[in-house]
């Protein structure tokens, strides 16, 4: 399994279900629109009174779920980061590409902020015959 690929199947989606820690330990997930760089880096916007942000100020590693059509996923586990410094425009415009109306939003919604995740580890599973299971660590 080679980092292209990986990349193709996942600008292949625009949704993944992201999961967070609570400051109680308690996971909590959330459907995100998201959009990948080709480090397979995932760029997302919250707002900072969800409890997605909340949870990512006290514990900046998340877990993924890309893609669950025909039986074939990516599980994403990375760091989060939020968007600040000189790198913040570049990484917002790959969230633009796939997102046009993020530029609204960013401009309209009080508290819109976006992040960065840097992959640890991606496991791509595809149950169809024949089966694949493979993982890239970082």
């Amino acid at each position: 399994m080679t980092k292209g690929f990986v990349y193709n199947f996942i600008k292949q989606h625009a949704l993944a279900v992201i999961a967070t820690l609570s400051d109680d330990q308690k996971p909590e997930a959330a459907l995100v629109g998201f959009a990948i760089s080709e480090d397979l880096e995932i760029v997302f916007d919250t707002v900072k009174t969800s409890r997605k942000y909340q949870n990512l100020l006290q514990n900046t590693f998340v877990a993924a779920v890309i893609g669950w059509d025909n039986e074939t996923t990516v599980q994403y586990e990375g760091v989060a980061t939020e968007l600040n410094g000189p790198d913040a425009d570049h990484y917002r415009e790959i969230y633009f590409e796939v997102y046009p109306d993020g530029r609204e939003r960013a401009k309209t919604w009080a508290g819109l902020v976006h992040f960065k995740v840097t992959p640890k580890w991606i496991r791509y599973s595809s149950f169809n015959d024949p089966p694949v299971v493979e993982e890239m660590v970082f």
